[in-house]
């Protein structure tokens, strides 16, 4: 592990505690809270920052979930960078969200949690930023719901940001929009969810394993399933075909999946997070993709995923082609796995090749 993420500052900012933080779709958080961790310092010119948005269950604690970029000395592992990430709005893991009290009631805001967008978000990281008095990025990057943010950072804040990556990122297809949409379906179906008013020891836990499992066949790839697991039956020896409860080994390892993510993230902030996801729509909100991607001065690496099937490869080539339309510096990579969507957690060796070009 690299020197900077022994030189780890985690912090805690709050504002808008009087006037309020205005939302895109109404409503107003007050006060907001966004937790933060930062690796290393910003240098006097400020152009060693490299800002970083996580996916949807990610924490502002990068080190944890992309270890292997921080063991890169190309990369996160030089020294010379300073490498910052904050939670985002609508999580679980330290900044405003479902979990968090609502002045009005003194209550969480639970299933009341108002509709926060990726414009949001980002406005609540510029507000960091100004905090932390670092006036430009040398990059941001993210995946997934990541991969929106960083977008969303090129087109609002466009004299801040140097260069971009987003890695499997386009506004979410009908095919993600109904897996998004059962996913919530089988959170609202558990009997334990209570309207959103449920307690942290008896959480909705059947319906957010389920949702997490669904999820899970939309992150990974068919070709991946059937090399891991195939027609084989679940390791702990039960046989599908001597017991109708009985699970092939596939279904075992969605259950599990499904089971570590009730330990570690809250049912009212997965419902949260997925409807930001689903209402990423720069051309909609914009009017036109000129309006929305004109305005973007930073260059701009798209990376698609040849196995993603939730953000397909060939949708984030056309959005390259989109940015390229209206004047904008843009390359597409590609990665080639049978990882599926998750290719950029699960093997970062094949994107820090496309990381080094920029660093």
């Amino acid at each position: 592990m690299s020197a900077a993420t022994q030189h780890l500052i985690q912090g805690q900012y709050s504002f808008a505690e009087k006037e309020g933080f205005a939302l895109e779709c109404g409503g107003v958080l007050r006060p907001v809270s966004l937790r933060y961790a930062m690796y290393g310092e910003p240098n006097a010119a400020c152009d060693n920052v490299i800002l970083v948005c996580h996916a949807l269950s990610g924490s502002a604690e990068v080190a944890t979930w992309w270890p292997e970029l921080f063991d890169d000395p190309r990369l996160f592992g030089n020294d010379r960078y300073c490498i910052l990430c904050s939670n985002i709005l609508g999580s679980c893991y330290g900044s405003t969200g479902p979990s968090a009290i609502n002045p009005q009631t003194g209550k969480p805001y639970g299933a009341s949690f108002p509709l926060v967008t990726i414009g949001d978000m980002v406005r609540a990281q510029y507000e960091l930023l100004r905090f932390l008095e670092i006036p430009r990025v040398k990059l941001v990057i993210g995946g997934s719901i990541g991969g929106m943010q960083a977008l969303e950072w090129a087109m609002d804040y466009p004299d801040v940001v140097e260069h971009c990556v987003a890695i499997g990122t386009v506004p979410v297809g009908a095919m993600g929009l109904a897996l998004n949409h059962l996913q919530r379906q089988a959170i609202w179906l558990d009997p334990k969810w209570k309207g959103g008013e449920y307690t942290s020891d008896d959480p909705p836990a059947k319906g957010i394993a389920l949702a997490r499992a669904i999820a899970m066949c939309s992150y990974k790839s068919a070709e991946l399933f059937e090399i891991r697991y195939g027609r084989r039956p679940n390791r702990n020896g039960e046989d599908p075909w001597a017991d109708h409860q009985a699970r092939f080994d596939v279904g075992g390892y969605l259950d599990y999946q499904g089971q570590k993510f009730v330990e570690r993230f809250d049912a009212n902030a997965y419902l949260a997070i997925t409807r930001t996801m689903d209402t990423f729509d720069p051309v909609r909100s914009c009017g036109s993709a000129y309006a929305a991607y004109s305005r973007i001065k930073a260059h701009v690496t798209l990376v698609g995923i040849s196995s993603d099937w939730l953000f397909p490869a060939a949708d984030v080539r056309a959005l390259g082609e989109q940015l390229r339309a209206v004047g904008v510096d843009c390359d597409y990579r590609e990665i080639e796995s049978s990882h599926g969507h998750d290719s950029f957690l699960a093997e970062p060796e094949k994107l820090a090749s496309i990381l080094a070009t920029h660093l």
